[in-house]
């Protein structure tokens, strides 16, 4: 047994340590084999040495976390924690990165590490695709990374597409004019847009093109120049209407797609165009896939538990057909 004290310099404990200690128990949740004793300005762990000396890494880097970002918080510890890549991106200040600020003033940046995995290869690769389940943030990122574009005038245009699935995409039978038809199904687009940019400038741009939103039906035909391009729910979309969406880039344009290939909702899930355009394209210069799992999750803390419980289940009943 050995014992480890690493000293807390120039940092307050009762917000390092949280009110109670609370902060404490949740870095005890991650060494369950250690003691951990914090008092005064000093945290104390006691047990085998390759244990204390993962223990040591561990709070350091947190201790320069902390000094980095002015904070610590239950929800960093478990983020940070539970994925070592994401610490190591966060104290080398890759997660510093401000893509653009909300409408209340507050940076939207990068939260996780596939996130900023996004953020990394969209700046060396015109075509990005984002898979992972729901919550993690794959369209948000994407979009907060279009608005910047837009406002930097490195695109002329953003064009946010759906396949409007539910319907079939045979809009013409839903009631009331074309807007609303729509809307139902782009709402989600909307509502990321709405977060970034204020009301009235969304709706100018909304009304002279400088931002589409349209289903991916609308998109045949069309060549996307100078554009930031975002398909989103690409899993729902058939082979031929990836193949044509994706010939739609023209010169000086960003496409990504993102999709969740555990919700498709084809008639035929083998025929998604997503899943056939990760095999096919994948390992092409200049096209990045980046793989999103549950700790990307930035939704309610219940909904990484809900997917992990819904993975467990399809992984020991792959031969039983989900609904």
């Amino acid at each position: 047994m050995v014992e480890k004290i690493i000293e807390l310099e120039d940092i307050d404990p009762k917000i390092f340590f949280g009110a109670n200690n609370t902060l404490v128990d949740s870095i005890r949740n991650y060494f369950p084999k250690l003691k951990i004793i914090a008092r005064g300005n000093e945290i104390k762990a006691i047990g085998k040495e390759e244990e204390v000396a993962k223990f040591e890494i561990r709070i350091n880097e947190l201790i320069d976390f902390f000094e980095k970002h002015n904070r610590l918080q239950k929800e960093d510890i478990e983020r940070l924690f539970s994925d070592p890549e994401l610490l190591k991106a966060a104290t080398n200040g890759g997660m510093d990165e401000n893509l653009v600020f909300n409408i209340s003033g507050q940076p939207i940046r990068a939260r996780t590490v596939h996130q900023f995995h996004l953020v990394d290869e969209y700046r060396v690769n015109d075509l990005l695709i984002a898979v992972g389940p729901a919550g993690t943030g794959k369209t948000y990122t994407a979009i907060a990374l279009a608005v910047r574009a837009l406002k930097n005038k490195q695109v002329k245009k953003i064009v946010l597409t759906r396949p409007a699935v539910e319907a079939g995409e045979r809009l013409g039978f839903l009631p009331g004019d074309m807007k609303e038809k729509l809307d139902p199904y782009l709402q989600p687009l909307y509502d990321a847009l709405k977060d970034m940019i204020h009301f009235k400038k969304l709706e100018a741009w909304l009304e002279d093109g400088t931002i589409q939103i349209a289903p991916l039906a609308y998109m045949r035909g069309r060549t996307l120049e100078q554009s930031f391009v975002i398909l989103d729910e690409a899993q729902n979309t058939t082979i031929n209407q990836l193949k044509m969406f994706l010939t739609r880039m023209g010169v000086n344009s960003k496409f990504i797609m993102t999709g969740d290939i555990t919700q498709i909702d084809l008639p035929d899930k083998r025929k998604s165009g997503l899943l056939q355009a990760m095999r096919i394209l994948r390992g092409i210069e200049g096209i990045s896939i980046i793989e999103f799992d549950e700790r990307d999750i930035v939704r309610h803390k219940l909904v990484k538990d809900i997917v992990r419980a819904y993975n467990i289940n399809e992984n020991g009943n792959s031969d039983e057909e989900t609904e």
